[in-house]
């Protein structure tokens, strides 16, 4: 029996697709390698694309590329393809990440496909949202989807909430008081309206959204490293909704489910008329990491922060085209 396999032209949309993931300062740290005569698509993470000091041990990098990853996986499901998907393929090659197998399927998988409408839609939103609460069964879909994916997610109760919020703002204030890792965060980051944008990475300032005006929020003000003339101020939710993505392991295999997980958790989020922000910040202290997790759950390793809620959706920020991050050979 003859297996069919993709053309590159029925790839070039899944890489399309793929690239629309989240990334540590959208600096979208992967690099994807068709091989037409095994159907294979290889992904490999971009060391030019690293972040030396908030990320040394490319744990965020990993990240970002599962994102990238699980992207690819609800474009093929929807355009009738199977992404059987090996991770961490070459013990030689720490930045051979993963290698996708596309073949046409015995069996369909509904639930990836069913996610595709909202690759588009999901962007991180830095405006505030409503203090209106998540039903239950909502939460529990996007606990769910972590679990699909060999994760975790959990909801901090009040009391852990608050202390993770502590443990933002500490962040912040380590970050103020580095001049190399605001350097490194201002490198990033961008002026220019939607119309003036030639950048295709980082933080355009129309992203940044409004100043906190009070409390802080659990929001990276990127704003901090590049001053937006006429950027306005804005109260954020009293006690916003939070949620810790997190595994058991803390190796770069944890890394990649973990990506896949937060970008599954994301859009299903999406999906179910949420909108998202992210933070990093205190896990990119290791004396910070560890008191990010609640003691008493079972979740060893916290690898993200989620801010939930309802509330205006995020501006698209830019991608680098599909010829600049696809090879043919």
């Amino acid at each position: 029996m003859t297996t069919t396999l993709p053309k590159t032209a029925e790839v070039l949309p899944l890489i399309a697709d793929a690239v629309t993931a989240p990334s540590m300062h959208n600096a979208q740290p992967w690099k994807f390698v068709h091989h037409p005569e095994s159907g294979i698509v290889a992904l490999y993470g971009d060391p030019a694309r690293a972040m030396a000091h908030a990320d040394p041990d490319h744990r965020a990098l990993h990240l970002g590329c599962a994102a990238a990853l699980f992207n690819l996986r609800v474009s093929a499901a929807r355009a009738g393809w199977e992404p059987a998907v090996r991770l961490l393929p070459d013990g030689d090659d720490p930045w051979f990440l993963a290698e996708v197998h596309l073949r046409r399927p015995e069996v369909t998988d509904p639930a990836l496909a069913a996610l595709h409408p909202a690759l588009r839609r999901r962007h991180s939103s830095r405006f505030p949202f409503s203090e209106e609460e998540i039903p239950p069964a909502v939460l529990d879909g996007l606990r769910s989807a972590a679990l699909l994916e060999g994760c975790r997610l959990a909801v901090p109760d009040a009391w852990h909430a608050e202390t993770v919020l502590g443990l933002v703002h500490d962040s912040e204030h380590r970050e103020e008081m580095d001049p190399t890792l605001r350097a490194e965060t201002k490198s990033w980051t961008h002026a220019g309206t939607t119309d003036q944008q030639v950048r295709p990475d980082g933080i355009p300032a129309y992203a940044f959204g409004p100043k906190q005006s009070g409390r802080g929020a659990l929001v990276r003000d990127f704003g901090r490293s590049e001053p937006v003339p006429g950027r306005g101020w804005a109260v954020f939710e009293r006690r916003p909704h939070l949620a810790l993505l997190g595994t058991s392991g803390d190796t770069p295999a944890d890394w990649l489910r973990a990506g896949q997980a937060l970008e599954r958790v994301l859009l299903q989020a999406t999906a179910d008329g949420l909108v998202a922000s992210m933070t990093s910040q205190p896990l990119e202290w290791p004396e910070l990491r560890w008191t990010v997790r609640d003691p008493g759950a079972s979740m060893s390793h916290v690898q993200m922060v989620i801010r939930l809620g309802y509330g205006p959706e995020g501006p698209a920020t830019p991608r680098r085209p599909v010829a600049d991050v696809l090879d043919i050979r």
